[in-house]
């Protein structure tokens, strides 16, 4: 081969969700000499420039949004047929997956992989509809199923689960651990005091993260716990909703919206305590980064089990019983230790180096004649 087999990735944009931050951790990781990313997105993302400097190509399409249906599907079409070059196509776009692989089997591409990150499609009726129509193309279009977890494998491809492979979405482990070096510098910028109990949150202020519920179960805590702060990373739709309703219940003095963060490592080390109260997750990748720093973890259990490292940090509560939920932030308040097994997260999987490895190994299986050594791609890992 004259170069590295080129991966194509189809996205909606590469900005921070669990999905893009999912492949940003396997291309920081993965040997670049024999395996490159190139990114199919409708829209520029926070982590384009990244992705240039590492050598990847961005390419762009109207989103059907823009484009509507007949020109969203066009193209696609003319998209694959003009990049036919490409070997593997990696969709993230879930029930959507269906539309852009059916074109890149137009095209004859060779491997071509759905990728399901989510239990569940996003948006209004006729759009929940739209996306399951998508779908019904998936299993016809795609000669390989990977999922972040068992549930999102049963969801996006019933039926199929023996066939899919769950490719955990691995972190950097070493860059979550603990430090109090940090937290306190963390708490000083955000002028916390040192003896106030933060509560966080790291999620988009979309629907499916259900921030109205989260702030009614902080509201309820500051009646036991009034020293206490809730900390909002994101950005979203819904955000000005939030901040309203923060402010009719008159609680804005406890609750802080910092925008999107890039070192969500760090800001995990000023929470007390990590609450997600999602009415769906495919995994909820956020979650084994706070388990990664030591943090109790306070979830619904609408998110799949595989999510609980099995380290003694996670909680599953009911949505339809909140007041239990809470009593599990009041007892992690009195959690002092931040210390972890050694290795643990490497243990289920989820460190990123064994994610690339699952990752390399499928990209390579159908290429064995042109990269005849498949082991020399694990040294960089």
């Amino acid at each position: 081969m004259g170069g590295p087999l080129r991966v194509l990735h189809v996205v909606v944009n590469m900005n921070r969700g669990g999905a893009e931050t999912l492949l940003m951790n396997m291309y920081r990781h993965i040997d670049r000499s024999k395996i490159q990313f190139d990114f199919l997105t409708c829209k520029e993302g926070v982590f384009d420039d990244e992705i240039r400097s590492l050598g990847g190509i961005i390419h762009r399409t109207p989103y059907i949004t823009e484009a509507g249906h007949r020109g969203y599907l066009q193209g696609l079409d003319r998209f694959f047929l003009n990049h036919a070059e490409y070997k593997v196509v990696h969709s993230h776009m879930d029930k959507m997956s269906g539309f852009v692989l059916r074109a890149a089997r137009r095209a004859a591409i060779p491997m071509r992989i759905a990728h399901s990150h989510n239990t569940s499609s996003e948006g209004s009726v006729p759009s929940r509809i739209y996306k399951w129509y998508a779908g019904t193309f998936v299993q016809s279009a795609a000669t390989h199923y990977v999922a972040c977890s068992i549930d999102a494998a049963r969801w996006m491809f019933p039926r199929k689960e023996e066939s899919v492979l769950v490719l955990q979405n691995g972190i950097a482990t070493e860059k979550f651990i603990y430090s109090i070096e940090t937290r306190s510098r963390l708490r000083k910028e955000l002028s916390i005091p040192d003896d106030c109990f933060v509560v966080g949150h790291v999620g988009r202020f979309a629907h499916q993260k259900n921030h109205v519920q989260l702030i009614d179960m902080f509201h309820k805590l500051l009646e036991k716990r009034p020293n206490s702060r809730l900390l909002l990373v994101g950005d979203g739709p819904l955000k000005s909703e939030i901040e309203r309703k923060v402010r009719d219940l008159r609680i804005e003095d406890h609750v802080m919206f910092l925008g999107v963060k890039s070192n969500i490592n760090e800001m995990l080390q000023a929470f007390d305590v990590f609450v997600f109260p999602s009415y769906h997750e495919g995994l909820g990748i956020v979650v084994i980064e706070a388990q990664g720093a030591g943090l109790p973890c306070i979830i619904s259990d609408t998110v799949p089990a595989e999510v609980d490292m099995g380290i003694g940090l996670v909680r599953f509560f009911s949505l339809k019983h909140a007041d239990n939920g809470i009593n599990h932030i009041v007892e992690a308040s009195k959690k002092t230790s931040r210390e972890i097994p050694i290795g643990a997260l490497a243990q289920k999987g989820y460190d990123i180096r064994q994610t690339v490895q699952k990752a390399t190994s499928l990209y390579l299986s159908q290429f064995e004649v042109e990269y005849e050594d498949v082991n020399r791609v694990y040294a960089h890992v």
